[in-house]
């Protein structure tokens, strides 16, 4: 797992929102805003409890990445100040994470910290995303 720079590392800590591509099994991408936690190697997304049209083995993202792990995660920042541009690709490889680990339960108690919104909407039992990084690509101003 690559080591994050202290600026990555604070750009990735002030950033709310992410973006997650996943690929199905013939190559055709997806992607979806999400919100995530990073720490050591690793950034975890909750499949929560906001309505979905599905159960959450059935979401695209889901099946993409059961039938092919290799995610890439995209956090960025815009700015009308285009010197404050910037932007960090993760690119790695996406398991489902259920309920019972200790891993499991250390990323919720992350996501729970960062997310104010998850005291009304609990993330307990659902599923999470682990990406597992791989490379690390930022650019501009972090």
């Amino acid at each position: 797992m690559p080591s994050l720079d202290a600026r990555v590392e604070r750009f990735m800590r002030e950033q709310r929102v992410a973006r997650l591509a996943t690929v199905d099994a013939a190559g055709t991408p997806h992607v979806v805003p999400i919100v995530f936690v990073y720490t050591k190697g690793r950034l975890y997304t909750p499949i929560d409890r906001k309505p979905k049209s599905t159960a959450p083995e059935g979401l695209r993202r889901v099946r993409n990445l059961l039938a092919n792990p290799n995610v890439q995660v995209l956090v960025d920042r815009y700015d009308e100040d285009w010197q404050r541009l910037g932007y960090v690709q993760l690119r790695g490889r996406a398991a489902l994470l259920n309920e019972g680990s200790v891993e499991y339960r250390r990323a919720l108690r992350l996501l729970e910290g960062k997310y104010e919104q998850y005291a009304e909407l609990p993330l307990a039992g659902r599923p999470l995303i682990r990406v597992t990084v791989e490379r690390v690509v930022s650019w501009g101003s972090l």
